[in-house]
């Protein structure tokens, strides 16, 4: 049985409800549609696992608010039901000094805890992003009412120059550091096909 993995793609499209961050013409939602696009084609040449994205093109729109926008993603990954939630997001400072990559989780000592660990280990390897961390957020919807072992990727940060350039350059590589942190988690190793090259 492959492990199922769903991959949301957080936030809409510009223009639409719960759009995310957005700095001068970087628009997070984009960045977060891109990278979710890459993991699961990567996904769907492993065949131990099987993904599916909350956004499976670049004009869907879940929800018509923030909150319908949460619940909508939240129920797909339960019916389905999901054995991991994987929520991939792009953060936003006033500070634009502030950069690097961090996972947020419901709560330490969890397997989602483990899985940040290892999916964060492998973001920093693959695109070089600073280490920040993970950090608790039981207030986070997709962490707190979602039925699997869920985390919350920030890539980097659209505010900083150098993650920016990484943001919308390195996007595949985002996703196969992802991809990468996973298997170390499984405790399995890549595909001999399975190498880092632009899909």
């Amino acid at each position: 049985m492959p492990i199922k993995i769903f991959i949301d793609q957080g936030h809409n499209p510009a223009g639409s409800p719960n759009a995310g961050a957005v700095f001068g013409s970087i628009y997070e939602g984009d960045i977060n549609f891109q990278v979710g696009l890459y993991l699961k084609e990567i996904l769907d040449n492993d065949n131990r696992f099987e993904a599916r994205l909350s956004r499976p093109t670049a004009e869907t729109v879940l929800g018509t608010d923030n909150s319908s926008s949460l619940a909508s993603r939240v129920e797909m990954a339960n019916r389905w039901p999901a054995d991991y939630f994987i929520s991939i997001h792009s953060n936003l400072s006033t500070n634009p000094a502030i950069n690097g990559t961090e996972m947020y989780i419901y709560r330490f000592g969890t397997q989602a805890n483990w899985l940040a660990e290892s999916i964060l280990d492998g973001i920093v390897a693959a695109v070089g992003t600073k280490r920040n961390g993970i950090f608790t957020r039981p207030s986070l919807y997709v962490l707190r009412a979602t039925n699997m072992p869920a985390v919350l990727i920030e890539l980097g940060y659209i505010s900083n120059a150098q993650d920016a350039e990484k943001l919308l350059n390195d996007q595949y590589q985002f996703a196969y550091g992802i991809y990468r942190g996973m298997l170390d988690y499984f405790g399995l190793q890549p595909l001999q096909n399975q190498t880092m090259t632009v899909g």
